[in-house]
């Protein structure tokens, strides 16, 4: 991240541009266009919060934009609303661009009075104006502009209409082009106490209402046929939480089903280009015991997470941004506030567990949308008691294997697999919730900050931009974190599999110890060993395994589900060996890149520690239990 400049702006000098919304306003959709998506994502100088910057030029003019965290308030605590309140009070910008959802104005008037009374460096973008039309609404902007003091500019920022439009009014403001000047005619507002939350939110709230009525007229009703019927669908107290079990359901299935194709060309790429890089070592003459390190440990490792983690996630993610780029997705959280409430946190902690599904790293930073301090970390600290990307495969394995194996219908197999997949995502998020109730009640909190989430209204997404923008800043993240790992985590592997004491590698010798503690949780110490060094990446449990089983120098891969079950069943995986294995990786400590999330996000190693020995200790306790009556009912049969 660029050092700003504070100085007076001349016609010579950069404009600066800080970007400033609510969240679901198109701000990012803005700030693309601006940069052409030619970004830059750091974080603020001792903080956790991420802001992109970007760079253009206009008319021989260079411009430099900031895209400030979403927020629908500068008075609360949260990261994001302490983040763009200070940054707007340092006034180390040109001018400030509030992006404003043209359909809900009365809404955005809300941040927009903030900012406002800190500075008049304004202009103010009426967003989704094009939609304006078709809700049967007309905005009087320059009765608008008037009230607020500073120019109001109509955009479409999707489909690119009125940006140059914007620039030019921006860069006049920045240059003094455009005089600006504070009308808020109820300046007591922001001169009460902040402390007094609701007190100052209501002031601010009139002085919204009174703005949009004067500003803003409707010939019909705003809110359309089709979104009070879908409403009516997705927040009903019967039908909500039915529904969002079946879209889920539905991204699951064609996750699993639209992972099989990539996975099996990466598999074959990586075949290729493994052979091509023993060849090279070779006529390099590399040591043969080096070539093997660089070979069968760091490059089968790191190649074997990029091909169980590459297909589901580049499904899983754009699925995801989709169903959150329509709308629907707020709406699931909404549903689920009141479960999480009694549970001590709210509804926002429901959209980070959904991010974990993808990766329990991105659900670590999502967390940064919950305000409240013991909330927050609840989210965080049992992120990874949801199965992430890494996990899912191992899950979906062997419940293809030790329980839908009969059903032959590949269609019905995979309804099988998905249905059984569900039941234990339902037993994680309960366990979620007891153990968010428990955390709870041990941290102390003075702020009382309360639950907001907005329902925007439901839009087409945008399909392109929104999967190019969900691999760029999900699957290559996650991908590019997780490889980064698997490297060091490789040589390792593969130094326990090739180091002998007497004849005997470091693994057998590491699962030969474990045994006796594994056997207690209805396991062996090969799986617990495999448990242990999957802590860099999740996706090689499996292989650990087959390595350790046939005693090989490799990680281990399978060509079919049929070939591993014949492998675990002739190494004496019976159903109750299957049934431990995927109750401790449904509840696994997190990975070391989620582990260095938590740590960044929390500040603190005991938080980290606990996030580790929360759910490994929740995992080991659920085993012993099962074991224990397994062995109970073998003793009386």
């Amino acid at each position: 991240m660029h050092k700003l400049k504070s100085s007076n702006i001349d016609n010579t000098e950069k404009v600066v541009v800080a970007l400033a919304g609510n969240p679901n306003v198109g701000k990012t959709t803005l700030f693309n266009q601006l940069t052409g998506m030619k970004q830059h994502t750091g974080n603020w100088a001792g903080k956790t919060v991420s802001l992109s910057s970007g760079e253009f030029v206009k008319n021989e003019r260079s411009f430099s934009v900031i895209d400030l965290p979403g927020t629908y308030s500068l008075l609360s605590d949260s990261p994001e609303e302490k983040i763009a309140k200070d940054y707007i009070e340092e006034k180390n910008y040109s001018c400030v661009i509030i992006v404003a959802d043209a359909t809900a104005l009365e809404r955005n008037m809300n941040l927009a009075l903030q900012i406002l009374n800190i500075t008049q460096k304004v202009v103010l973008c009426l967003n989704f104006s094009d939609e304006l039309k078709k809700k049967g609404v007309e905005i009087d902007v320059d009765e608008l502009s008037l009230q607020l003091g500073v120019p109001v500019v109509s955009v479409s920022a999707s489909k690119n209409k009125g940006i140059d439009n914007l620039i030019s009014v921006a860069t006049k403001v920045s240059d003094g082009a455009i005089k600006t000047y504070n009308t808020i005619r109820n300046k007591a507002i922001f001169n009460n106490d902040e402390s007094d939350y609701v007190g100052v939110s209501e002031e601010i709230s009139r002085e919204s209402k009174r703005i949009a009525k004067l500003c803003v007229t409707s010939s019909k009703d705003t809110y359309g046929d089709f979104d009070r019927k879908m409403d009516r669908l997705l927040l009903s107290p019967i039908t909500g939480i039915p529904a969002m079990v079946l879209v889920f359901a539905v991204v699951f299935w064609l996750t699993a089903i639209g992972a099989n194709y990539p996975g099996e060309i990466l598999s074959m790429l990586f075949g290729w280009i493994k052979t091509g890089l023993i060849e090279v070592l070779d006529a390099l003459r590399i040591n043969e015991t080096f070539s093997s390190l660089i070979v069968d440990g760091i490059f089968v490792t790191a190649s074997w997470v990029v091909t169980v983690m590459l297909p589901p996630a580049i499904v899983f993610f754009p699925l995801f941004a989709i169903l959150e780029d329509t709308g629907i997705l707020p709406r699931f959280a909404f549903n689920l506030d009141r479960i999480f409430a009694k549970a001590g946190s709210n509804g926002k902690q429901a959209l980070t567990m959904l991010m974990g599904f993808g990766c329990n790293a991105c659900g670590v930073m999502g967390c940064r949308i919950i305000s409240n301090k013991r909330e927050r970390i609840c989210a965080v600290v049992t992120n990874s008691f949801i199965p992430c990307n890494g996990r899912l495969p191992t899950l979906i394995a062997l419940i293809s294997i030790f329980f839908c194996s009969n059903v032959s219908n590949p269609f019905l197999n995979s309804v099988c697999t998905t249905v059984i997949l569900l039941a234990l995502l339902f037993i994680s998020v309960v366990v979620t919730l007891v153990v968010t109730k428990v955390i709870s009640k041990t941290i102390k909190d003075k702020s009382n900050n309360g639950f907001l989430l907005e329902l925007p209204p439901y839009r087409k997404p945008q399909i392109i931009k929104v999967v190019l923008l969900s691999i760029k800043e999900k699957v290559l993240y996650v991908l590019s974190r997780a490889v980064a790992v698997a490297v060091p985590a490789g040589a390792l592997i593969w130094i326990l599999a090739n180091v002998e004491i007497n004849q005997v590698s470091l693994l057998s010798r590491l699962c030969v110890a474990l045994d006796p503690f594994a056997s207690m949780l209805g396991i062996d110490g090969v799986i617990m060993s495999a448990i242990l060094l999957s802590f860099p990446a999740n996706e090689i449990l499996i292989p650990i395994i087959l390595m350790a089983y046939s005693s090989g120098n490799t990680l281990t891969e399978y060509s079919s589900l049929n070939e591993l079950g014949v492998i675990l069943a002739d190494n004496g995986w019976v159903m109750l060996t299957a049934v431990c294995t995927m109750i401790l990786c449904l509840f696994h400590f997190p990975c070391s890149t989620t582990c260095l999330s938590i740590k960044k996000e929390t500040g603190s190693m005991f938080w980290t520690l606990l996030s580790v020995l929360i759910p490994f200790a929740t995992g080991v306790i659920l085993c012993l239990c099962i074991n224990m009556i397994s062995a109970f009912f073998v003793s009386f049969s």
